[in-house]
């Protein structure tokens, strides 16, 4: 079944697809109030806290290794191959240390510039999906909104807290399709006006492929699989996959790999197939190849990656939270998703689309109108429908969603900027067929608003301000640690810690709740109310009020990070430190990868007991792999000698009694449940 298809034709009565572009203009004011939310929320968070043990420090660490050993093929961490990854999203926080010297927050910037330009990306397709179906006097109404719902809600604000690589692979999705859609307007403009054919799709086109090989180099695999996989189903149901050989397939696939194909040779080439031990699992003969391309990729799609060392989401529960990641701005989803599948059945002869002169639109942009909105359904649609499908069949984790909340923030964007429309012509006198009440997106944002954003607002209020006014005041002397709960069995979720709370631990959070509970109460009840005169305002008040929740949410990521994070515990082992003493993580690298990171002194890497698992432990078949790895004869051993040992513990007490026979054992240092333990006074 074809769902859209190009309505210009050769006729001379009929109007080409460049003029029927409605034109794009960038307000100033709009983009001072994408950077203003930018900044608040990106840049006061790239400070505090500091780095999270776990794949945080790890990914940053790789970069501040490949600075040190001047190697920016073979990725290491604690001097021992780590193949997990690609390259671009390493490459990209060692510049950024490169430049401003090696901070946490300088490792961080890289990302923080990845969201604005995204934000920025998604203004531009939403202008163009939109802005003949926005307020004339504001074209980039749905571009702003789409901004502000990616820049606002819950999912990428959260997953730009640490250094993954997943709201990267949801700008190169933006930009690619955009590419993709301008490549093939002149491709199909040619077609149509031979006589005066606008610009070439070269440029367009050789621009996707440079973006698709960056999406490769920060992902893997699925960073071609989207776009490609994008690309040839929208050309498949808009019939136009005769088209494909027009997008100068020879000259885009030698930019790709000029671009995406050096780094995986020289990697394959600097690690190559060495022999591995026998009932672990893994082949007679393995190396980068087989780690990264088969075990990355194909074995974790199929959840049989050697370690398993990630969680794996039920279907259910990721499909639930992928709301939860688009809220508030989620209430509107379902009218969104219920407007854009009637663009796709139907021709739009809706009276909401026809304006008069008065407006500034001519009757080529008012004729594009339907067809952009079809094009708009069709592309967020797919979009979303090929990634949420993709990692429904495979290995799944909670932030999986982030590369399709673009598609979703511009369906929900185009939707409040048709109600807006409507709006503004009501109060202009403008002649409708409908009145505007009767209008459908007008009729569905409203209704959305009532019965979805004003329920949960309150109910948020209730249960924050109910929590931010009964939990205990924590007695003097008193850490969060002491007040949570332990669930292992969940930490290898990206969220696992927060089923730690407990309602003792709240009052250590009063003021981030308290903070919550008056944003939801803003944006649900009190925006609802500011609908009824301006639903522009209203809004942009529900932006505003997400803002605040988010600037909570940050605080109380702070207050929690003694949890996640060993920061403070590594700067006392660094104010300390002395050539040739030791630091050693009883457990695995995750258990405390921070103190690689801040204990910059130590000449000699960190050592691990029992923690030959998971990150490095691939790596540390290769024989010139640093031997960091100990056993509990070898820490013995050790705590016995000569070297001054830093030890960081989760068992205190435990390992306390173990070492007491072979020397002594002082405690140094303790936050979060970790304990720094010593051999010497």
């Amino acid at each position: 079944m074809i769902f859209f298809s190009s309505t210009a034709t050769a006729s001379t009565s009929a109007p080409s697809v460049a003029s029927l572009t409605p034109v794009r203009r960038w307000r100033a004011s709009s983009l001072a109030l994408i950077f203003a939310v930018w900044a608040i929320l990106q840049i006061g968070g790239l400070f505090t806290p500091g780095l999270l043990d776990d794949v945080d420090s790890v990914y940053i660490q790789v970069a501040r290794e490949m600075l040190q050993r001047h190697d920016f093929i073979t990725p290491t961490v604690d001097g021992v191959r780590f193949f997990d990854k690609p390259p671009l999203l390493y490459w990209m926080a060692a510049g950024s240390m490169h430049l401003f010297g090696i901070h946490d927050w300088a490792a961080r910037l890289p990302l923080a510039l990845g969201v604005l330009v995204l934000l920025l990306a998604v203004y531009a397709l939403g202008i163009r999906f939109y802005s003949s179906t926005s307020p004339a006097d504001h074209p980039d109404r749905a571009g702003l909104y789409a901004a502000l719902i990616l820049g606002t809600c819950i999912g990428p604000y959260l997953y730009t807290r640490f250094y993954i690589p997943d709201v990267l692979i949801a700008l190169w999705m933006t930009l690619s399709i955009h590419l993709f859609l301008v490549a093939l307007d002149r491709i199909e403009g040619r077609m149509h006006d031979p006589t005066h054919p606008p610009a070439s799709a070269l440029l367009p086109c050789l621009g996707f492929a440079a973006v698709t090989a960056l999406d490769l180099l920060t992902k893997g695999l699925i960073g071609v699989v989207f776009p490609l996989g994008f690309v040839v189903f929208y050309l498949l149901l808009t019939g136009r996959l005769k088209l494909l050989p027009k997008f100068h397939l020879i000259a885009s696939t030698l930019i790709f790999l000029i671009l995406a194909a050096p780094w995986h040779i020289l990697a394959a080439i600097r690690n190559p197939p060495i022999p591995m031990p026998s009932g672990v699992g893994l082949p007679a003969r393995a190396g980068w190849a087989w780690f990264y391309l088969y075990n990355e990729h194909i074995a974790r799609f199929l959840g049989r990656r050697i370690p398993h060392d990630y969680g794996q989401v039920p279907i259910p529960i990721f499909w639930m939270l992928l709301l939860i990641w688009l809220l508030p701005w989620a209430a509107f989803l379902p009218a969104a998703l219920v407007n854009a599948w009637r663009s796709l059945r139907y021709a739009s002869t809706d009276a909401s689309l026809r304006f008069d002169s008065d407006l500034e639109l001519s009757p080529a942009t008012a004729a594009a109108a339907p067809d952009r909105r079809k094009e708009a359904a069709l592309t967020c649609l797919l979009w979303a429908g090929i990634i949420l499908g993709f990692f429904t069949l495979s290995s799944r984790q909670e932030y999986y969603h982030l590369p399709a909340l673009p598609a979703l923030a511009l369906l929900v964007a185009g939707l409040l900027a048709q109600a807006d429309t409507a709006t503004n012509l009501h109060r202009l006198g403008h002649l409708l067929i409908d009145p505007p009440q009767q209008n459908p997106a007008l009729r569905q944002v409203a209704r959305s608003a009532l019965y979805v954003l004003v329920p949960l607002g309150l109910l948020l209020f209730l249960v924050c301000g109910f929590f931010a006014l009964t939990a205990p005041t924590p007695h003097a002397g008193a850490t969060l640690n002491e007040l949570l709960s332990s669930n292992p069995a969940d930490y290898n979720l990206s969220l696992g810690h927060i089923f730690d709370l407990t309602g003792q631990a709240m009052g250590f959070f009063r003021g981030p709740l308290i903070a919550v509970a008056i944003g939801m109460f803003t944006l649900g009840p009190i925006a609802f109310l500011l609908r009824r005169r301006s639903a522009f305002a209203a809004n942009l008040l529900i932006a505003a009020a997400m803002t605040g929740v988010l600037l909570a949410a940050h605080q109380g990521l702070a207050r929690f990070y003694p949890i996640l994070g060993s920061k403070n515990l590594a700067l006392k082992i660094d104010a300390r430190y002395h050539s040739g003493d030791l630091v050693i993580i009883d457990g695995e690298l995750t258990s405390g990868s921070t103190l690689l990171f801040y204990t910059p002194r130590s000449a000699a890497p960190v050592l691990l007991v029992n923690g030959r698992r998971n990150g490095p432990w691939f790596g540390s078949f290769y024989p010139d792999a640093p031997r960091v790895f100990l056993d509990d004869a070898q820490l013995d051993h050790l705590w016995a000698g000569a070297h001054r040992i830093f030890l960081l513990t989760y068992h205190p007490v435990a390992r306390t009694a173990n070492l007491a026979p072979y020397a002594a054992v002082y405690p140094f240092a303790a936050s979060g449940g970790k304990t720094i333990l010593t051999n010497q006074p």
